[in-house]
């Protein structure tokens, strides 16, 4: 049987795209093609928009207890469907079933917070701010908002986004990456198994074209995307151009600064899994370890490589591996992993020292699949091609400082702020990095300082184009107008 074709979810319905062209969706594991995703045209997009557009006047009026019921409902679905779910991102994206596991717990905690928009959207009010004069701060909805999902995680990312924009009465377009378009088809159906009425949620698949539609368009109020700090710019641009609202949230190199007083066996641990999580394919992967003093540096290269060597790179639906807690699946595809490499060797040329190399790993069940294992470099000096760029692999630069102000001094002259974090018992130095770091999430003794979807997921510098981050209570202020009234009223 040839895999199946997707469709859009337009307007309450699933239409058969034109026949504008398909890509292969790619098992990374296997390189089985388990599906067709379709190229939509412009005008197919467009279509989508439409649809967002004539559901919009009469969502927004829907009473917000009404709003967020449906998203308790799917809520409920997303519990019944969790495994389905899992099991679908890791055949798609190759990350493992523990991640993919987190993942949809992080989708579910996302519609759990956005369900709170009866509380979450209130305005402000002011009596007597003048005689007899009360003034008001209300926030209403804008209209139609799109999303262009990244590859990394097909399923959490567009859940920073849309359940908010829904609860707050506004309706929405999804394009999730062409690369992994199985997750989001399965919530489009779960939203219509919800009974969300016709067009408050579409979903329309393609490339660049279908992406560039959903900026252009007139009719979306603001776009919200995740990738390339190099694309971010593009799409920061543009909306600005055309007086739209945007969330742009961009590349990454984190840092993890060890400190001579962390504690090491738990800190080595901990680093692992914020590296090679994913094949360390997340935002959120810590790529750089900053060493302060020659112990510390010593120590902690012997163990990390040790350990690194030591990593269960497997299939990650593989049930002999079910149970593991860390397993390390491939890389998205046939072009990251060349990239990785050319930039495995870029480090050499460099002059870096390559502790670890995962470029022979060889998965003699898995000869099709895009493995590479995990690999560290040593000796490295900022502002190095492999400390400088975002690699988006299992690779690891390990670098030394003197002191805590030169090792906060690496992270803040870097060109991206996403994350960092720390390991150290001493509050000194704890409340030094989380108040001098510039980045914009900085963990205390945790590898990977992602928020719960309470608080606020971005960045600072080139890793985050936008004024409002992702998910939480500030991200209602994207996706709501603030008008404010100032009354008088007369005795009759």
């Amino acid at each position: 049987m040839p895999p199946d074709r997707l469709k859009n979810h337009i307007g309450g319905n699933w239409i058969d795209p034109e026949n504008s062209g398909c890509l292969d969706v790619e098992n990374p594991t296997t390189g089985e093609v388990i599906a067709r995703v379709p190229l939509s045209t412009a005008d197919e997009t467009g279509r989508a928009i439409g649809a967002a557009r004539s559901a919009f006047p009469g969502w927004r009026v829907t009473p917000v207890a009404r709003r967020c019921g449906l998203l308790f409902k799917l809520a409920d679905l997303l519990r019944k469907n969790e495994e389905q779910l899992t099991r679908l991102i890791t055949q798609e994206n190759g990350k493992s079933l523990p991640d993919s596991r987190a993942e949809v717990k992080r989708a579910l905690e996302n519609t759990e917070v956005a369900c709170g928009m009866p509380v979450l959207g209130q305005g402000d009010k002011l009596i007597g701010g003048a005689v007899g004069i009360d003034g008001e701060v209300i926030r209403l909805p804008l209209g139609p908002f799109g999303m262009i999902g990244p590859f990394n995680f097909p399923l959490m990312v567009p859940f920073w986004f849309f359940p908010y924009a829904l609860a707050a009465g506004n309706t929405y377009v999804v394009k999730p990456s062409e690369q992994v378009p199985l997750s989001m088809t399965r919530v489009a159906e779960l939203i219509e198994e919800a009974r969300f009425p016709p067009g408050v949620f579409n979903l329309v698949h393609g490339d660049r074209t279908a992406a560039e539609a959903i900026v252009e368009s007139p009719d979306v109020a603001g776009v919200s995307f995740v990738g390339t700090s190099r694309v971010c710019r593009l799409i920061a641009t543009r909306c600005a151009q055309t007086n739209k609202r945007c969330q742009a949230l961009g590349s990454a190199k984190n840092h993890l600064v060890a400190m001579p007083d962390a504690k090491m066996e738990p800190m080595i641990q901990n680093m692992i899994t914020s590296c090679y999580g994913c094949a360390g394919q997340r935002c959120m992967a810590s790529s750089a370890i900053v060493c302060v003093g020659d112990r510390v540096y010593d120590e902690v290269t012997r163990r990390f490589v040790e350990a690194s060597g030591e990593v269960l790179v497997a299939d990650p639906l593989d049930p002999a591996v079910a149970d593991e807690t860390m397993v390390m699946g491939p890389v998205i595809s046939a072009k990251a992993r060349r990239f990785i490499i050319e930039m495995i060797q870029a480090g050499i040329d460099e002059g870096a020292t390559l502790a670890l190399d995962g470029r022979g790993l060889v998965m003699p069940n898995r000869p099709r699949g895009h493995f590479l294992g995990p690999t560290v470099f040593t000796d490295v000096k900022p502002g190095m091609k492999i400390h400088n760029t975002e690699i988006f692999g299992p690779v690891v630069v390990i670098l030394k400082a003197g002191s805590l102000d030169e090792a906060i001094g690496i992270v803040n002259n870097h060109q991206y702020g996403n994350g960092a974090s720390i390991y150290t018992q001493n509050g000194h130095y704890a409340r030094r990095f989380k108040l001098e770091a510039e980045c914009g999430m900085i963990g205390i003794n945790i590898g990977i300082p992602a928020p719960v979807a309470s608080l606020p997921f971005g960045g600072m510098r080139n890793s985050l184009f936008a004024h409002i981050k992702g998910q939480g209570r500030a991200v209602i202020n994207f996706f709501t107008e603030q008008k404010t009234i100032t009354e008088r009223y007369w005795e009759e």
